[in-house]
């Protein structure tokens, strides 16, 4: 057998595994770095006032949200900067030694921030962290979608996506516990341990960011090379083996469906080198899809990191007290873990631009119900959980649909340049829109933030489908 027909016949066998087919303790693997990424990008939400207060000297609790939004797009311009070059060595060197390496960096960028003095050195130390991040979620989401069953994508992903809910749920309670002072519930914590003895609780919060990335790294030496990128690199002798593993645990769980004969697009992309940047852009297709992919990111994450980053601040800026609005922030986590629950369960039932726009309406529900209960306490609980449901139900979505949209030859490629430029809507937005709370209603600022989500998912109506599809059949 050719090399050619060898390969083509490598992918159609990994087509045909219809449940997840490497160990389950994997999905912890991945699932402790998502802990981590996703606990480094909340625990600034309730924590920023602390550190603010202590290396900004005109900063306060009122006009904290006016000094987040420059580290948080700092942040996104490291994230962008890490996604955009280090990403598409992992198209060249493999998935899993990528894993390695940005955790690394994600890790440093967290320990240094620990020991920063200024605006000017947490905004750099942010900015090393944001480069580790890009890269990171970039490889994880690509090999995911390469093991995962193609029926199951989104499935997956959300799985994983339910590691990140619990990273963002420890960032902002420990945040809250660390740095805010003792507070009579419910207008915060009575056993909050920020005051004059003990103002370094976010310093602690970054050191703890440091260590969950060293077990992180230690963990993914554990993982396999991509099967996909083992083929796609001729290293078909290592891919055989990998597949072969995959199809002996696959059996276990059931009877395994007939090897069909190749697709043809399966066998064409095989015979190319891995794709740089100007390949993609000047093919008309990839193009297509990366502008629509990047508008999409883009203006949808406005919303999600005007909440992911900046709930806290952006209550106190509406005349929350910081103790109350970091409270209710935490209490909203419970709403992403339920939607990480809800989207393991949901998520392959409808093509993915339509959870966009079903998230978008439930965010800006949740926003509403904020701004109809006043401070009543509990009302706005529950429509922070509301919120936080509905923001996060659209990534794990837009994770999966962006690395469907590219070949495996260049698939962290595409994903880098869609997630990269796009994260930038996040820190833009922020700069944009905390000056302008302060002079708005409750309901209108809810409203402004999550209107853009509804922007990107009525833009999300434009994309290709591809619940269900092979991915060499829907990217060749």
């Amino acid at each position: 057998m050719t090399n050619n027909k060898r390969a083509g016949h490598l992918i159609a066998r990994l087509d045909r595994i219809s449940v997840w087919s490497l160990p389950f303790l994997f999905i912890g693997i991945i699932g402790i770095g998502f802990l981590f990424t996703f606990y480094d990008i909340f625990d600034i939400n309730v924590s920023f006032i602390q550190t603010c207060a202590q290396i900004v000297p005109s900063c306060s609790p009122h006009n904290a949200s006016g000094f987040l939004g420059l580290p948080v797009l700092l942040n996104l311009v490291g994230y962008v900067i890490g996604t955009l070059i280090l990403s598409p060595i992992s198209d060249r060197i493999g998935r899993r030694d990528m894993l390695l390496v940005t955790m690394l960096i994600t890790g440093l960028g967290s320990l240094a921030t620990v020991f920063v003095h200024s605006y000017l050195g947490f905004n750099a130390a942010r900015i090393l962290t944001g480069v580790g991040i890009g890269a990171d979620l970039a490889v994880v989401n690509t090999y995911i979608n390469e093991v995962a069953p193609s029926r199951d994508r989104v499935k997956y992903t959300s799985l994983i996506f339910l590691f990140s809910a619990l990273g963002a749920f420890v960032g902002i309670w420990l945040g809250l516990i660390l740095t805010t002072p003792a507070t009579p519930f419910p207008l915060g914590l009575p056993f909050a341990v920020a005051g004059e003895h003990f103002a370094i609780g976010w310093r602690v919060m970054y050191a703890v960011g440091g260590l969950l990335a060293l077990i992180g790294i230690l963990l993914r030496f554990q993982l396999p090379e991509s099967p996909r990128w083992l083929v796609a690199n001729n290293r078909l002798d290592e891919a055989e083996q990998v597949v072969q593993d995959m199809e002996e645990r696959a059996q276990r769980h059931g009877t395994l469906a007939p090897v069909t004969e190749p697709v043809a697009v399966a066998l064409a992309s095989l015979k190319r080198k891995p794709l740089a940047y100007s390949h993609i852009l000047l093919d008309p297709k990839y193009l297509q899809r990366t502008l629509l992919m990047a508008a999409v990111w883009f203006i949808g994450y406005i919303t999600v990191y005007s909440y992911a980053a900046g709930f806290t601040s952006v209550l106190s800026s509406l005349n929350y007290p910081p103790p109350e609005a970091g409270l209710i922030a935490a209490f909203g986590t419970l709403g992403f873990i339920a939607c990480a629950l809800f989207m393991v369960r949901w998520g392959e039932i409808v093509e993915r631009g339509s959870w966009i726009l079903v998230a978008a309406v439930i965010t800006l529900a949740g926003g509403a119900l904020i701004a109809l209960a006043g401070h009543y306490f509990v009302l706005s609980v529950i429509g922070a959980i509301i919120v936080f449901f509905g923001f996060n139900m659209w990534v794990p979505v837009a994770y999966s649909w962006s690395t469907e949209q590219f070949p495996t030859r260049a698939r962290t490629t595409g994903f880098a340049l869609v997630d990269g430029v796009g994260h930038l809507g996040g820190g833009v937005g922020l700069i944009l829109i905390a000056p302008l709370l302060p002079r708005m209603s409750v309901l209108g600022a809810f409203t402004l933030i999550g209107g853009f989500l509804v922007v990107a998912g009525a833009l999300a109506q434009l994309g290709v489908r591809t619940r269900a599809r092979v991915l060499d059949e829907v990217s060749p």
